[in-house]
């Protein structure tokens, strides 16, 4: 195919114009740098970056190309990060098949008559959680696909979602069973906050479409603050998902901070009485303080519920691939959960194994947020 051309770009006009060499690696060279050294003359760390820009959009599919543009334009990067991205994305091998630990240790020989078929194959074992797996993007490579994008998306909502319903859970609470008269009024809130607590998650989703993704999608989506980002004008962004997960966990938060509120014991609040205290001053400096490490404990279940919920946020419009990390409520965002969800429903088996690295992943920050909270309910339990 290279009888009439003589130099690279008579062939694509985007091509280094370097002379063709002619040499065809065989089949047990094994990589693709030798290639490239042989091809340019040059081994990659030679060349300069119009070379190295061309040997990427040459190479990469066109979805690919835009997810890195969307990320940051190729062009205005530096030589080191297009060499970076080269060797990522085109030089580094392919995964052609892999196997779990148990059919590693049980079925070794197979595998490696396997392995011997397929020419080129190399066979090494690797960890699916690693390093790299928790600092790198959303990718369609599964070599190099990671759940960064997702924990920053998780942490973005949570966040969100703690600020929304603990100050009007606790709120409540406190109201309910330190100001209540018992008026007809306050009865029908109580019933309806304990049965908002059994009503399943994907309602609250439909619930949070209806109301901050469309009513006030002009708020949640930036434009009313002229913040607003084109590709999430709709509403759906990480606020949207951050309110709606905030009144999935309110009614939770409001009961556990009733018990805890109710475990105050009657002598706390006359001793405060009897020095001349107020209603206020009793429930704000002796009432909360005693109850705190309670309503921590109610608050550490909700959180932890939040971190982990998925129907929600797929009805809101969360995002099942993005490669570009959420800078403000107003953007775009996935989260751990639903990563998880989108890998476990690719058929590759290299993504199944993505997904139980990323439940391990997720397993590990639930466990440190709920350290962090136990570790203060604690601390205010040896002061109060």
């Amino acid at each position: 195919m290279f009888i009439g051309a003589e130099r690279w770009s008579e062939i694509d006009p985007s091509w280094p114009d370097t002379p063709i060499l002619r040499f065809i690696p065989g089949a047990d060279s094994g990589t693709l740098d030798f290639f490239v050294a042989q091809v340019f003359g040059d081994s990659l760390d030679d060349l300069p970056k119009a070379d190295l820009l061309a040997i990427l959009t040459a190479n990469v599919s066109a979805g690919r190309l835009r997810a890195l543009n969307a990320e940051r334009a190729v062009v205005e990067r530096t030589r080191e990060e297009i060499l970076e991205l080269v060797i990522t994305e085109i030089v580094r091998p392919a995964i052609v098949e892999s196997w779990s630990l148990t059919e590693s240790i049980f079925q070794r020989p197979a595998i490696e008559a396997e392995v011997a078929a397929i020419p080129n194959a190399v066979m090494e074992f690797r960890s699916w959680l690693t390093w790299d797996f928790i600092t790198s993007p959303q990718s369609s490579d599964p070599a190099t696909a990671g759940v960064f994008t997702a924990i920053l998306g998780s942490l973005w909502v949570t966040l969100i979602a703690f600020l929304v319903s603990v100050p009007l859970g606790v709120g409540a609470a406190t109201y309910l069973e330190e100001f209540s008269k018992g008026s007809k009024l306050d009865g029908l809130i109580e019933t309806n906050i304990n049965n908002l607590a059994g009503v399943p998650s994907i309602i609250y989703g439909m619930l949070g479409l209806a109301v901050f993704v469309r009513f006030f999608g002009q708020i949640t989506s930036g434009i009313a603050f002229g913040m607003a980002d084109p590709s999430t004008a709709n509403g759906r962004t990480i606020l949207s998902a951050g309110l709606t997960l905030g009144l999935l966990i309110l009614p939770l938060v409001i009961i556990n901070a009733r018990e805890a509120i109710r475990a105050v014991p009657k002598a706390l609040r006359e001793g405060a009485y009897g020095l001349g205290a107020t209603k206020w001053q009793t429930v704000w400096s002796h009432v909360l303080p005693y109850a705190l490490p309670g309503i921590l404990t109610g608050v550490i279940l909700s959180v932890s519920r939040a971190f982990g919920e998925t129907a929600p946020l797929i009805v809101v419009g969360v995002s099942t691939f993005i490669v570009v990390n959420p800078d403000s409520p107003f953007a775009k965002f996935t989260t751990l959960p639903v990563q998880i969800y989108q890998w476990t429903s690719r058929p590759q088996e290299e993504f199944q194994r993505l997904a139980a690295a990323g439940i391990l992943v997720l397993l590990v920050l639930l466990l440190a947020v709920n350290a962090t909270a136990i570790f203060l309910r604690n601390r205010f339990s040896r002061r109060y």
